[in-house]
């Protein structure tokens, strides 16, 4: 897996000007067609530039060498109907969970004859018809730069929020008159700097903005990695419309989202924390630095279920030709890379019985706005935050729904669902107040990326330009997905920590630093610095953010505050038992095939998981095991049936050994846990095993086409 990364194609471009304007709301209005593999619909950002921007600005020209030196062309689109399938055709008043959306003012924009003229550049974005060279005209334009990536983009238009009825309350004038750029911006303005305590009003007047009228088509262009806007005459980001509508599809290969199906063979799609995160499920702005709000409403084939990282717990509402709606909204700002969606035949799953207590916990809470108040505690901006919440403080288990295909309904009633309630209350202890006021759990199917949710940080990003654009660096090698080294030495500092200090002043430290920097970004270093800044100073001794960062992050290999850890835990009773077990299965596989009457059988205890994990993993140092006692480990420890970490070591262990009897538990295990198996594709390859390798390759022409494409990739770079 050691290849030459090439860095044009190993790093992710972060290509929004965040330094000039930032989105602060999304509304996406979106139909999924799984028939096409297409989520097609409207996107409205609503944008706030602070003012701080002089006209004649010259970063249009930066922005336009994006990978070429090729001079920008703007395209205009034909004056026609955009095609939304049936999308807009349900309903004339769209109903939503928590206020109803006025259609007053609203524009039709079905396609009436389904035409329209769209190129397909090699890009692989769309742009349309007309263009202009910025380079002769119109080069002082501001430019405004979208991430995005496997894209259709059909059209651009600017919002005449002016249009929308109730709208003059948010201007400085008492009655509208004529709606110029200057007004429209200001009506924004007003919106998007709402006091917290109006969020509900705020988000309603978000959804009517949204479906105002168009108040003309915006010129555009796309290459492989943004979306380049402009209108002719806005020089400046002041001076730029601060509500667009951006009309779009997406592609079935677009890496953002995964059409695939489910455990019980049904068709789904879910967003995967791919490497290019949401870019390829609508424009945004990737930075994290762009923290915005959003709502969305979903329309998909009446049996299936919608779910998002929304904080409301929407329930459809049944549309005319058997489709149905989904609404969710968050108010808490975020980096639009937490944006998740997923769509499947799911069924929610609940416990048969359920006590009055349990019921009690889980009731949620009045949303009366009256109970948010901000006394200047928060360092966040501005929004409803639960911290300021007697209610919310002291709510050990949030509302929280399960959601499973059907075929896992026993699994989920037997464990998930009991497991639940316990974590949220211990999550609670340490960490105190929940930052959310509700939870969904979705049992994923088998090929989701578990091991690559690679989202861009601040302190993974490479220099950033003037205009706020930069890089994620290796951010699109497939490998450094499967690079886990520096999440288990995060993990293991952060135990070492704890033990140092002590477990109540480490905890008692961990609900200071959530509560005093919830809602905001924070580096690793602001983590550490805070921490030894208060803690007593003679539990610090040897301690300093330097000397962490030497050993723990910039040094190869195990720390040595680790290898002396775990000397230190070989001595612990659960250790000392394992060593145990493994002594008495180093004698069994050392006994001759026929054994001696007088011979005592040995008498195997009762392990928990990670307890079976290491013995394992002991076992996996010995040289060679015979089948007899590997067959009588698979017997005694049921391993088939137990969790994915233990079944990945006794895979390992077959392979190893060549233990052909087993290999059908390679095979499920290949299939089933498609993440962690791309280790497994190595050691099967690495044996030069015939019989091994032509195994691998099997299984991979079997999952290849599920797979995620990044573990598909690095597999097949393995096997050919």
């Amino acid at each position: 897996m050691d290849i030459k990364l090439d860095p044009s194609r190993d790093d992710l471009p972060l290509m929004a000007n965040t330094s000039h304007i930032l989105v602060k709301h999304y509304v996406l209005d979106l139909h999924v067609d799984f028939e096409s593999q297409v989520i097609e619909g409207t996107i409205v950002l609503f944008f706030e530039d602070g003012n701080q921007f002089k006209k004649g600005n010259s970063s249009t020209e930066k922005a336009c060498q994006l990978e070429s030196n090729e001079a920008c062309k703007f395209r205009m689109p034909e004056p026609c109907h955009i095609p939304v399938t049936n999308a807009r055709t349900f309903s004339s008043k769209m109903e939503y969970n928590d206020f109803a959306i006025s259609s007053k003012g609203e524009k039709d924009t079905s396609d009436k004859d389904g035409n329209h003229d769209n190129l397909e550049q090699a890009s692989g974005i769309s742009s349309s018809k007309y263009c202009c060279d910025t380079g002769n005209h119109g080069s002082e334009d501001f430019l405004l730069v979208l991430d995005c990536c496997d894209l259709s983009v059909l059209k651009v238009e600017e919002v005449d929020v002016a249009a929308v009825p109730g709208i003059e309350k948010f201007t400085r004038s008492p009655k509208l008159t004529v709606a110029s750029e200057e007004l429209r911006n200001q009506i924004v303005h007003e919106l998007v700097t709402l006091p917290a305590d109006r969020w509900r009003e705020q988000l309603d007047y978000y959804a009517r903005c949204s479906q105002a009228p168009g108040y003309g088509e915006l010129l555009f262009d796309t290459d492989t990695w943004s979306l380049q806007i402009r209108k002719t005459g806005a020089q400046t980001a002041t001076d730029f419309p601060h509500a667009i509508r951006i009309w779009y599809k997406t592609k079935p290969e677009g890496q953002s989202v995964t059409w695939t199906s489910d455990q019980c063979g049904r068709p789904c799609v879910y967003t995967m924390g791919s490497p290019i995160n949401n870019r390829a499920l609508f424009p945004c702005q990737e930075p994290p630095v762009a923290m915005s709000t959003w709502q969305a409403t979903v329309r998909a084939a009446a049996s299936f279920v919608v779910l998002m990282s929304g904080e409301n717990s929407a329930k459809p509402t049944q549309l005319r030709e058997g489709y149905a709606s989904w609404h969710y909204y968050v108010t808490m700002p975020m980096p639009a890379s937490t944006f998740t969606i997923a769509v499947g035949c799911w069924t929610e799953m609940r416990l048969e019985t359920c006590s009055s207590n349990a019921l009690a916990a889980e009731r949620p809470l009045p949303p009366s706005e009256a109970d948010f108040r901000y006394i200047g505690i928060c360092g966040h901006m501005e929004y409803p935050c639960r911290f300021q919440n007697d209610s919310a403080t002291t709510q050990e288990i949030i509302p929280h729904r399960v959601f499973a295909p059907m075929c896992l309904k026993s699994a989920c009633q037997e464990t998930l669902l009991r497991l639940i309630p316990p974590c949220l209350s211990a999550a609670h202890s340490v960490l105190g107040t929940h930052p959310f006021s509700r939870l969904d759990v979705l049992i994923v199917p088998a090929n989701f990326p578990s091991l690559g949710m690679a989202r861009p940080s601040k302190e993974k990003t490479g220099l950033v330009s003037d205009s706020g654009a930069s890089v994620v660096k290796h951010g699109l090698n497939p490998e450094k997905t499967f690079m886990q080294v520096h999440y288990l030495k995060g993990y293991f500092l952060l135990r070492f920590l704890a033990t140092r200090l002590g477990h109540e002043t480490y905890f008692s430290f961990l609900r200071k630093f959530v509560h005093m920097f919830h809602g905001q970004l924070i580096l690793s270093q602001d983590f550490l610095q805070m921490l030894l800044e208060n803690i007593p100073e003679e539990k610090r001794l040897g301690l300093s953010v330097e000397n962490i960062f030497q050993d723990w992050l910039e040094s190869s290999g195990i720390p040595k505050p680790l290898q002396r850890e775990r000397r230190a835990g070989a001595e612990c009773g659960l250790a000392r038992q394992v060593s145990a077990e493994v002594t008495k299965w180093v004698r069994v596989n050392q006994r001759p095939r026929k054994r001696q009457r007088r011979e005592k059988e040995e008498v195997f205890e009762k392990l928990l998981p990670d307890q079976l994990v290491l013995l394992l993993e002991h076992l996996l140092e010995q040289k060679t095991l015979n089948p007899r006692t590997l067959r009588s480990l698979q017997r005694t420890y049921h391993l088939h049936d137990q969790d994915a970490e233990v079944r990945h070591r006794w895979c390992e262990l077959i392979v190893k050994h060549k233990y052909t009897a087993a290999y059908g538990s390679v095979e499920t295990f290949l299939q089933e846990d498609q993440a962690m198996g791309v280790y497994l594709y190595g050691e099967l390859m690495v044996s030069e095993d015939a019989r091994q390798q032509q195994l691998a390759r099997r299984c991979f022409e079997l999952a290849k086409g599920q797979m995620d494409r990044s573990s598909a990739k690095v597999v097949a770079e393995m096997l050919f």
